[in-house]
């Protein structure tokens, strides 16, 4: 089995697979498919929203073209699917993506083809859900027919120093030959190296536990915060003392949202109850930092009160709506628990973010965010909420700026120096 000579096609050209596409398309025919028309033609044009890659990667990319046409993928023998896989309201896995991507898929499967995940999934799920639904689409038999791989994607969103060819790449295979064949196909475009794991069980359980590790370091220190708020103590200043030992882990307080952290470890305990075990320091992580939103908004009120601040019909000002700083993402954000907590107590809240795309922040949360710096000296409280270089420039004169005399700030980023905000975790 020889891969080098073969096309590939890249199934879903988000934040993960557009990168992938540019850099095999550097080297290689590529197809880039994505369902979204107007992704496509973005792509075409040679822009992208997500701001992963410039338009001069995309120009470099010469090899590689889009299509929202699945009678193109007939075209390919490799396919790398990398499509999101999130969470009902229930936090369930939602796997409809994958099938759907995996039911396309296996309508132009061929006898030959390797087809590689790189979705986040629980252990087990590529063989025994994906695998099904290719057999089913295409008629063809698994390890026979066709074979699969599973490579987990690692982009971190905004990030302009680890991106994907210096992040070291798990990879796998249903066959040892194929594992091979794949692992070689990823160091083509990986000069960090690759890790070769021992089956695709293996390679999708590291994946999963990677942001599951993270998030419960998180919500650690988001717990410490909770307790040394009681305690009257400044938690970064602690993490910052603590910090002076060598082995001490850097993490901090603060919001998880996204489409990793905040969503990857329900995979985990979903596949831990179905085979009998109750995960409780995982679930009790998870329960930690979904309450956080809820608990920033509270202390901006209880902020508020302590000033003699009117809280009933007053203008609160939330900086920063994406689920990270200096990106555009907005999935699963959880920047939305404090707005909706500030309006449960009917304070007329405003959302500035100069990186969220005002329209997409209508179309998924219904809000009706600023497209404009906004007015001085309007806000009784000023959440900042996101990191953004803008906000970091800002400083506290700026941000103060925006608040009426006495304004609350409530830092949830430690962004200002410390003692220039009245609340922060």
């Amino acid at each position: 089995m020889d891969l080098k000579d073969k096309t590939l096609a890249v199934i879903g050209l988000g934040y993960v697979g557009l990168p992938l596409a540019v850099e095999f398309g550097k080297r290689r025919p590529v197809i880039g498919f994505d369902v979204k028309k107007d992704r496509v033609a973005e792509l075409q044009a040679e822009e992208d929203h997500t701001l992963e890659c410039s338009r001069s990667e995309l120009k470099a990319a010469k090899h590689a073209r889009y299509t929202s046409d699945v009678e193109d993928l007939r075209q390919a023998q490799i396919f790398i699917v990398t499509v999101p896989t999130p969470v009902d309201r229930a936090n369930r896995p939602d796997m409809t993506p994958l099938v759907k991507a995996s039911e396309t898929v296996g309508s132009v499967l061929k006898p030959g083809d390797i087809v590689v995940y790189e979705s986040t999934v629980y252990p087990g799920a590529t063989e025994e859900v994906c695998v099904p639904v290719l057999e089913r689409a295409s008629g063809l038999k698994f390890n026979s027919d066709f074979f699969c791989g599973y490579s987990p994607e690692r982009i971190n969103p905004g990030d302009k120093e680890h991106r994907l060819p210096s992040i070291r790449k798990v990879t796998s295979g249903s066959t040892p030959e194929v594992a091979d064949e794949v692992d070689q196909l990823y160091a083509q475009i990986i000069p960090a190296g690759t890790h070769q794991a021992s089956s695709i069980r293996v390679a999708e359980a590291a994946k999963v536990i990677e942001n599951t590790q993270r998030d419960v370091n998180i919500a650690l220190m988001n717990e410490l915060s909770l307790i040394f708020r009681r305690l009257g103590i400044d938690t970064l200043e602690v993490l910052q003392a603590a910090g002076t030992k060598w082995n001490f882990l850097p993490f901090r307080p603060g919001l998880v949202g996204g489409h990793c952290i905040g969503v990857d470890p329900f995979y985990l305990t979903h596949k831990a109850q179905e085979v009998g075990y109750h995960p409780e320091v995982i679930l009790a992580g998870r329960r930690i930092n979904d309450n956080m939103g809820k608990v920033v908004a509270d202390e901006t009120v209880k902020l508020m009160l302590r000033k003699g601040l009117p809280v009933l019909g007053s203008k609160v000002l939330v900086l920063g709506l994406t689920f990270k700083e200096n990106c555009p993402d907005v999935r699963n954000t959880k920047v939305v628990d404090i707005i909706r907590t500030l309006e449960g107590y009917n304070t007329q809240v405003d959302v500035y973010d100069p990186w969220a795309d005002v329209e997409e922040a209508r179309h998924e949360y219904g809000l009706a965010c600023l497209d404009a710096v906004p007015q001085a000296g309007e806000y009784a409280a000023i959440v900042i909420a996101v990191g953004h270089r803008e906000f970091l420039e800002l400083g506290e004169a700026g941000v103060r700026a925006f608040g009426q005399p006495g304004a609350v700030i409530f830092d949830v980023k430690g962004l200002l120096p410390l003692g220039s905000a009245e609340g922060r975790l």
